[in-house]
Protein backbone atom coordinates (compact mmCIF):
# COMPACT_ATOMS: atom_id res chain seq x y z
CA UNK A 1 0.00 0.00 0.00
CA UNK A 2 1.59 3.21 -0.92
CA UNK A 3 1.85 6.17 1.45
CA UNK A 4 -0.44 8.82 2.08
CA UNK A 5 0.09 12.43 1.96
CA UNK A 6 -3.25 14.15 1.74
CA UNK A 7 -3.76 15.74 4.92
CA UNK A 8 -7.38 16.95 5.70
CA UNK A 9 -7.84 20.52 6.88
CA UNK A 10 -10.49 20.55 9.91
CA UNK A 11 -11.26 24.35 10.63
CA UNK A 12 -11.83 24.52 14.39
CA UNK A 13 -12.78 26.63 17.49
CA UNK A 14 -11.45 27.00 20.74
CA UNK A 15 -13.49 25.93 23.70
CA UNK A 16 -14.34 27.92 26.24
CA UNK A 17 -17.21 25.67 28.05
CA UNK A 18 -16.47 22.18 29.71
CA UNK A 19 -18.37 19.60 31.74
CA UNK A 20 -20.64 16.97 30.21
CA UNK A 21 -23.51 19.49 29.89
CA UNK A 22 -21.39 21.63 27.63
CA UNK A 23 -20.42 18.58 25.86
CA UNK A 24 -23.70 17.61 24.73
CA UNK A 25 -24.38 21.05 23.54
CA UNK A 26 -21.69 20.79 21.06
CA UNK A 27 -23.15 18.08 19.93
CA UNK A 28 -26.44 19.46 19.17
CA UNK A 29 -24.53 22.11 17.13
CA UNK A 30 -22.75 19.76 15.30
CA UNK A 31 -19.28 19.76 16.63
CA UNK A 32 -16.83 17.18 18.76
CA UNK A 33 -15.20 18.27 21.74
CA UNK A 34 -11.58 17.62 21.21
CA UNK A 35 -7.90 18.14 22.88
CA UNK A 36 -4.85 18.68 21.35
CA UNK A 37 -1.69 18.30 23.06
CA UNK A 38 1.93 17.54 22.88
CA UNK A 39 5.67 18.78 22.51
CA UNK A 40 5.12 20.24 26.30
CA UNK A 41 2.26 22.66 24.81
CA UNK A 42 -0.73 23.25 27.06
CA UNK A 43 -3.52 21.27 26.15
CA UNK A 44 -6.06 23.51 23.55
CA UNK A 45 -9.25 22.64 24.24
CA UNK A 46 -11.01 22.64 20.56
CA UNK A 47 -14.71 21.78 18.93
CA UNK A 48 -14.21 19.82 15.37
CA UNK A 49 -16.77 20.45 12.70
CA UNK A 50 -18.75 17.05 13.35
CA UNK A 51 -19.18 16.26 9.59
CA UNK A 52 -15.55 16.53 8.34
CA UNK A 53 -14.13 15.10 11.74
CA UNK A 54 -16.67 12.16 10.75
CA UNK A 55 -15.34 11.30 7.49
CA UNK A 56 -11.90 12.29 8.05
CA UNK A 57 -11.48 9.62 11.02
CA UNK A 58 -12.85 6.93 9.21
CA UNK A 59 -9.51 6.48 7.75
CA UNK A 60 -6.44 5.10 10.46
CA UNK A 61 -4.02 7.57 11.14
CA UNK A 62 -5.35 10.09 9.13
CA UNK A 63 -3.02 13.01 9.15
CA UNK A 64 -5.04 16.40 10.82
CA UNK A 65 -4.38 19.88 10.00
CA UNK A 66 -5.80 21.98 12.78
CA UNK A 67 -6.78 25.35 11.65
CA UNK A 68 -7.35 27.83 14.72
CA UNK A 69 -8.34 31.26 13.72
CA UNK A 70 -5.55 33.63 13.87
CA UNK A 71 -3.18 30.45 14.90
CA UNK A 72 -0.60 28.79 13.26
CA UNK A 73 -1.98 25.44 11.60
CA UNK A 74 -1.39 22.30 13.69
CA UNK A 75 -0.68 18.80 12.32
CA UNK A 76 -1.94 16.43 14.83
CA UNK A 77 -3.09 12.77 14.51
CA UNK A 78 -6.01 11.01 16.37
CA UNK A 79 -4.69 9.44 19.52
CA UNK A 80 -7.98 8.02 20.82
CA UNK A 81 -11.56 8.44 20.11
CA UNK A 82 -14.54 7.89 22.20
CA UNK A 83 -17.89 6.95 20.17
CA UNK A 84 -21.26 6.19 20.91
CA UNK A 85 -22.07 2.26 21.43
CA UNK A 86 -25.09 2.57 19.45
CA UNK A 87 -25.32 6.00 17.24
CA UNK A 88 -22.82 6.83 14.31
CA UNK A 89 -22.09 9.89 17.04
CA UNK A 90 -18.12 10.89 17.77
CA UNK A 91 -18.54 12.03 21.58
CA UNK A 92 -14.49 12.69 21.90
CA UNK A 93 -11.04 13.01 20.17
CA UNK A 94 -7.39 13.27 21.78
CA UNK A 95 -5.39 14.14 19.10
CA UNK A 96 -1.48 14.37 19.26
CA UNK A 97 0.36 17.37 17.90
CA UNK A 98 3.28 15.78 14.94
CA UNK A 99 5.82 17.61 12.74
CA UNK A 100 6.97 17.05 9.40
CA UNK A 101 10.28 15.05 9.66
CA UNK A 102 9.36 13.41 13.03
CA UNK A 103 8.69 10.07 13.48
CA UNK A 104 5.77 8.74 15.21
CA UNK A 105 4.74 5.34 16.46
CA UNK A 106 1.06 3.89 15.32
CA UNK A 107 -1.05 0.91 14.95
CA UNK A 108 -2.10 0.35 11.15
CA UNK A 109 -4.20 -2.68 10.21
CA UNK A 110 -3.24 -5.51 8.33
CA UNK A 111 -4.94 -6.55 5.12
CA UNK A 112 -4.69 -9.75 3.52
CA UNK A 113 -4.62 -10.07 -0.30
CA UNK A 114 -4.86 -13.12 -3.30
CA UNK A 115 -6.42 -16.52 -2.76
CA UNK A 116 -4.25 -19.40 -0.90
CA UNK A 117 -4.49 -22.90 -2.56
CA UNK A 118 -7.73 -24.72 -2.47
CA UNK A 119 -9.24 -26.45 0.60
CA UNK A 120 -7.03 -23.72 2.95
CA UNK A 121 -8.51 -21.62 5.86
CA UNK A 122 -6.51 -18.14 6.41
CA UNK A 123 -6.34 -16.87 9.69
CA UNK A 124 -5.12 -13.63 10.46
CA UNK A 125 -3.66 -13.48 13.80
CA UNK A 126 -2.54 -10.12 14.09
CA UNK A 127 -5.29 -8.01 12.93
CA UNK A 128 -2.56 -4.28 13.36
CA UNK A 129 0.97 -3.87 13.70
CA UNK A 130 2.40 -1.29 15.58
CA UNK A 131 4.85 0.70 13.20
CA UNK A 132 7.27 4.09 13.22
CA UNK A 133 7.30 6.45 10.39
CA UNK A 134 6.91 9.74 9.48
CA UNK A 135 3.63 11.30 9.64
CA UNK A 136 3.85 12.27 6.09
CA UNK A 137 4.28 8.50 5.02
CA UNK A 138 2.22 6.79 7.11
CA UNK A 139 0.45 3.99 5.02
CA UNK A 140 -3.27 3.27 5.21
CA UNK A 141 -2.67 -0.71 6.22
CA UNK A 142 0.10 -3.07 5.69
CA UNK A 143 -0.49 -5.86 2.63
CA UNK A 144 0.17 -9.58 3.33
CA UNK A 145 -0.40 -11.88 0.24
CA UNK A 146 -1.89 -15.13 0.57
CA UNK A 147 -1.36 -16.28 -3.58
CA UNK A 148 -0.85 -19.68 -4.08
CA UNK A 149 0.13 -19.96 -0.07
CA UNK A 150 -0.10 -24.09 1.07
CA UNK A 151 -0.92 -25.88 4.21
CA UNK A 152 1.58 -25.08 7.21
CA UNK A 153 2.24 -21.69 6.13
CA UNK A 154 3.06 -18.79 9.11
CA UNK A 155 3.73 -15.64 7.72
CA UNK A 156 5.51 -13.66 11.15
CA UNK A 157 5.30 -9.59 10.88
CA UNK A 158 9.36 -9.96 9.46
CA UNK A 159 8.36 -11.43 6.51
CA UNK A 160 5.88 -8.62 5.22
CA UNK A 161 7.71 -5.96 3.24
CA UNK A 162 7.34 -2.40 4.84
CA UNK A 163 6.83 0.74 2.56
CA UNK A 164 9.44 3.08 1.87
CA UNK A 165 9.93 5.57 5.24
CA UNK A 166 8.34 2.75 7.39
CA UNK A 167 10.00 0.43 9.89
CA UNK A 168 8.45 -2.39 11.69
CA UNK A 169 8.11 -1.42 15.83
CA UNK A 170 6.25 -4.47 16.69
CA UNK A 171 7.99 -7.66 17.41
CA UNK A 172 9.40 -9.16 14.39
CA UNK A 173 8.38 -12.88 15.42
CA UNK A 174 4.93 -11.83 16.05
CA UNK A 175 2.75 -14.60 13.55
CA UNK A 176 0.60 -12.79 10.92
CA UNK A 177 -1.06 -14.90 9.13
CA UNK A 178 -2.00 -18.92 9.63
CA UNK A 179 -2.59 -20.74 6.75
CA UNK A 180 -4.31 -24.80 7.98
CA UNK A 181 -5.98 -27.54 6.59
CA UNK A 182 -9.93 -26.75 5.57
CA UNK A 183 -12.00 -29.44 7.80
CA UNK A 184 -14.69 -31.41 5.79
CA UNK A 185 -18.06 -31.47 6.59
CA UNK A 186 -17.72 -35.33 7.76
CA UNK A 187 -14.68 -34.40 9.95
CA UNK A 188 -16.69 -31.34 11.66
CA UNK A 189 -19.79 -33.57 11.94
CA UNK A 190 -17.65 -36.42 13.48
CA UNK A 191 -15.37 -33.83 15.82
CA UNK A 192 -19.38 -32.81 17.38
CA UNK A 193 -20.31 -35.29 18.12
CA UNK A 194 -17.14 -36.77 19.82
CA UNK A 195 -17.32 -33.52 21.93
CA UNK A 196 -20.83 -33.93 22.88
CA UNK A 197 -20.34 -37.60 23.94
CA UNK A 198 -17.48 -36.30 26.11
CA UNK A 199 -19.48 -33.55 28.05
CA UNK A 200 -22.40 -35.71 28.31
CA UNK A 201 -24.75 -34.39 25.49
CA UNK A 202 -27.92 -36.25 25.18
CA UNK A 203 -30.37 -35.94 22.17
CA UNK A 204 -34.25 -36.18 22.63
CA UNK A 205 -35.39 -38.63 20.51
CA UNK A 206 -37.46 -37.55 17.73
CA UNK A 207 -41.29 -37.30 17.95
CA UNK A 208 -42.15 -39.43 15.67
CA UNK A 209 -40.00 -42.86 16.86
CA UNK A 210 -40.87 -42.02 20.12
CA UNK A 211 -44.41 -42.07 19.19
CA UNK A 212 -43.91 -45.30 17.41
CA UNK A 213 -42.20 -46.49 19.95
CA UNK A 214 -45.30 -46.06 22.30
CA UNK A 215 -47.75 -47.65 20.01
CA UNK A 216 -45.29 -50.69 19.82
CA UNK A 217 -45.41 -51.23 23.52
CA UNK A 218 -47.99 -53.47 25.23
CA UNK A 219 -50.25 -52.23 27.13
CA UNK A 220 -50.17 -51.95 31.05
CA UNK A 221 -51.11 -55.53 32.85
CA UNK A 222 -50.72 -57.66 29.63
CA UNK A 223 -53.06 -58.24 26.67
CA UNK A 224 -55.12 -55.20 25.87
CA UNK A 225 -58.75 -55.75 26.97
CA UNK A 226 -61.72 -54.85 25.09
CA UNK A 227 -64.41 -52.31 25.88
CA UNK A 228 -66.95 -53.66 27.96
CA UNK A 229 -70.98 -52.71 27.40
Amino acid sequence: MAPKHDEIRLATDKRTEFGKGAARKLRRADKVPAVLYGHGEAPIHLALPFHDTFQALKNPNALLTIAVEGEDDQLALAKDIQRDPIKPIIEHVDLIMVKKGQKVVVEVPVQIEGEAAPETVVTLDAQTLEIEADPMTLPDNLVVSVEDEQVGTLIHASDLTMPAGVTLVSDPETLVVNITQQISEEALEAELAEAEEEAGVEHDEPETEAAAAADEAPAEGGEESSDKE
